[in-house]
């Protein structure tokens, strides 16, 4: 299965080094990589302005948001519903295995 290196930085420093393995399917991995930067960016940015939010609904934004993406696909429910699941579960496998690397604390 082909793999997608991907490097993502915490607004608190921690960095994780993830291989996501990718779909049969992908047509494209660079673009795939570009739109998680987008996405998480996005995130980042709305986060920033305006009152604080919760990482529970932030993580049930995003499952909305990708439940309506496999809806708009023309595709039977189920199938779509399908492939985000194991998508989603393939993609959380890969990042639970990436080591948090923290950035050193303290005074100097």
């Amino acid at each position: 299965m082909k793999k997608i290196p991907y490097r993502a930085t915490t607004s608190t420093g921690d960095i994780f080094d993830i291989e996501f393995p990718l779909s049969q399917d992908t047509g494209d991995a660079v673009r795939v990589s570009q739109l998680i930067s987008e996405i998480l960016l996005s995130i980042d940015r709305t986060l920033a302005v305006g009152t604080p939010t919760s990482n529970g609904d932030v993580l049930q934004a995003i499952a909305m948001a990708m439940s309506v993406r496999a809806r708009m696909i023309h595709a039977p429910t189920e199938t779509s519903s399908r492939l985000a699941m194991e998508l989603l579960s393939t993609a959380l496998a890969a990042a639970g295995m990436a080591a948090r690397q923290a950035p050193p604390k303290g005074n100097a």
